[in-house]
């Protein structure tokens, strides 16, 4: 998908062409619901976030500013929605046993079973973390970073905040992690 493709579609669902934003859709149901899985822990709680935020964006499709990027601010209906859902339910564990997600790769060249099945717990020991341990914003901006790769600017915009405070949220998440993981042999993969 280009640039100019997503303009495009923007435009046609706007006017109220279901293909158009069903497009939109295909390209970016991934990002929304692996956000939303990051955030939520759940599967089918991320699945349904997903949905809630496409139907978000498709209602207030009219009010996005063409001129900055629809992922981001379709990044921003989903945290923002995924935040609201944590908040919501406070301090509840999430299940994290469904492999169905297909959410973890293990990308060397031939690892053994048993840094395979290491890798694993330490990556379901890292979610659990972050589930766990972390504020829903600072666990958005952790997920925003590291999962996604996008800036300090644009996790700031994503979740209403400055940069001083994303980097300020970042780095007390990344204490609040190391201090959770102080004492656990974790490194050893």
């Amino acid at each position: 998908m280009t640039e100019q493709d997503e303009k495009e579609w923007i435009k046609r669902a706007r006017a109220g062409d279901q293909i158009a934003f069903g497009n939109l859709v295909s390209a970016y149901q991934s990002p929304v619901y692996n956000l939303a899985y990051r955030m939520l822990g759940s599967p089918m709680e991320a699945e349904e976030a997903a949905q809630e935020a496409f139907i978000r964006a498709y209602k207030y499709l009219n009010s996005y500013d063409i001129n900055r990027p629809f992922s981001t601010w379709l990044l921003s209906i989903t945290s923002h929605y995924c935040i609201d859902l944590l908040r919501r339910r406070r301090l509840k564990l999430f299940s994290l046993d469904d492999e169905s997600t297909g959410a973890y790769r293990i990308s060397n060249d031939s690892p053994t079973p048993e840094t395979v099945v290491r890798r694993r717990e330490l990556s379901d020991h890292m979610q659990e973390l972050l589930v766990q341990e972390l504020s829903p914003i600072d666990r958005a901006a952790v997920t925003l970073l590291y999962w996604y790769d996008h800036s300090y600017e644009e996790i700031a915009d994503v979740l209403d905040l400055t940069v001083s405070a994303v980097k300020s949220r970042l780095y007390r998440a990344r204490r609040t992690l190391a201090e959770a993981m102080e004492g656990e042999n974790l490194y050893a993969v």
